[in-house]
């Protein structure tokens, strides 16, 4: 028991005294970045599965 409460001791040290967190405008900066990101993935892969099922609509056309 003592190991698990010198852990959760450990852990809150260093969450509270060693961990830089990022300022408020940091963070809004970087869920942008991630947002517009995903947005671009998500925009190519849409493209992506529209240009194969053209091309496999065409395929099956042919038999």
């Amino acid at each position: 028991m003592a190991g698990i409460k010198g852990y959760i001791r450990e852990s809150y040290d260093e969450l509270m005294h060693k961990v830089s967190w990022p300022t408020w405008k940091e963070l809004q900066s970087s869920a942008i970045v991630v947002s517009v990101a995903s947005l671009i993935i998500a925009i190519m892969v849409y493209l992506m599965d529209v240009s194969f099922s053209t091309i496999l609509k065409q395929f099956y056309r042919l038999f």
